[in-house]
């Protein structure tokens, strides 16, 4: 009993001292989508900001793709709970749940949940060479090349994939689902003209929209946004899509079982970070807003994604895709 009473006691004491020394060594961020696109600039940017407030330690950003985000996850959940491997990920989060078949974890049980980021609107684009100058004569151009047309995404789950299936449905139209891994590739080929259009994140479309390399149409969002490059574009409710608003969030994670005293410290970190007047510089010029409500706290941030899991899984039952 004494010696069980000691092990017990020598734990306590190793975990409070691994709080106390925290963070004496790199911190991982794991970006479950591939490097160059959206998420992957905001973990960069994030990690940026978070290295002051957590002592100057290095932060590495570690790309980890593939199905629908789980592979990067499921790196996560497996970690040591020590602080030292962070996930940053979006409304996939949500959405894996209903979209990755014998998911390796459980979103809601295996990672502990430290704040949201940002939000990020969603903007629908073509490729440079598209005939069509605005919505009504893009729409006409759709509904002439029924079943020719090309819709590109960054892979089966991904805030593209989602809000394409949401404008497929909204048109009634009929068009060929192009996957990609990732949104940097999907980027890059409509730019080039091997798929026709693309609802992707403000965070990958504002510079290649201001270098006039894409079209840009509408965004996503529930009202205009106020960033240069995309103040004059209409929103897809303006235009007739009556409720259609897709909006992208990141949130950072922990691996389940990590330490509270450590989980604060990284919490409060992201407090000071998301206040961070480079960070929001940054942000706003993607398009994306910046958190302050009371979803950068844990209990919150999970509240939020539980409702959007409720949000999302219908939409995905029905449109009947799976990230295997």
């Amino acid at each position: 009993m004494k010696k069980l009473v000691t092990l017990v006691a020598l734990a306590a004491v190793a975990v409070c001292s691994q709080a106390a020394d925290f963070p004496s060594k790199p911190v991982s961020i794991v970006v479950p989508f591939s490097a160059g696109g959206p998420t992957d600039r905001v973990a960069r940017d994030l990690a940026e900001a978070l290295r002051k407030p957590l002592g100057g330690v290095s932060i590495v950003v570690d790309n980890v793709a593939g199905a629908g985000s789980s592979i990067g996850s499921a790196k996560v959940a497996r970690a040591t709970p020590d602080g030292y491997t962070l996930l940053l990920n979006h409304i996939a989060m949500a959405t894996m749940p209903g979209l990755v078949r014998n998911l390796p974890f459980k979103v809601d049980s295996d990672f502990e949940y430290l704040g949201l980021v940002n939000e990020v609107p969603m903007t629908l684009v073509t490729k440079p060479s598209m005939p069509a100058n605005n919505y009504k004569e893009l729409t006409a151009w759709l509904a002439q090349n029924k079943g020719k047309v090309n819709l590109g995404n960054a892979g089966v789950g991904s805030a593209s994939h989602l809000c394409g299936l949401l404008f497929q449905s909204a048109l009634q139209s009929d068009m060929t689902t192009v996957p990609y891994k990732g949104a940097a590739p999907a980027m890059t080929d409509l730019i080039g003209g091997q798929i026709d259009l693309m609802c992707d994140q403000t965070t990958n479309t504002s510079g290649q929209i201001e270098a006039k390399k894409v079209k840009a149409f509408a965004v996503a969002s529930s009202k205009r946004l106020t960033t240069p490059a995309l103040k004059d574009l209409p929103t897809l409710q303006e235009l007739g899509l009556k409720d259609f608003e897709v909006t992208i969030w990141h949130g950072l994670y922990a691996p389940k079982g990590t330490p509270p005293d450590v989980l604060a410290k990284i919490n409060a970190a992201l407090k000071v970070a998301l206040k961070d007047p480079d960070f929001i510089k940054k942000q706003e010029g993607l398009g994306a807003v910046v958190v302050t409500d009371k979803r950068v706290e844990p209990a919150e941030h999970k509240k939020y994604v539980q409702a959007e899991i409720a949000k999302w899984s219908p939409v995905i039952k029905a449109a009947g895709v799976y990230a295997d």
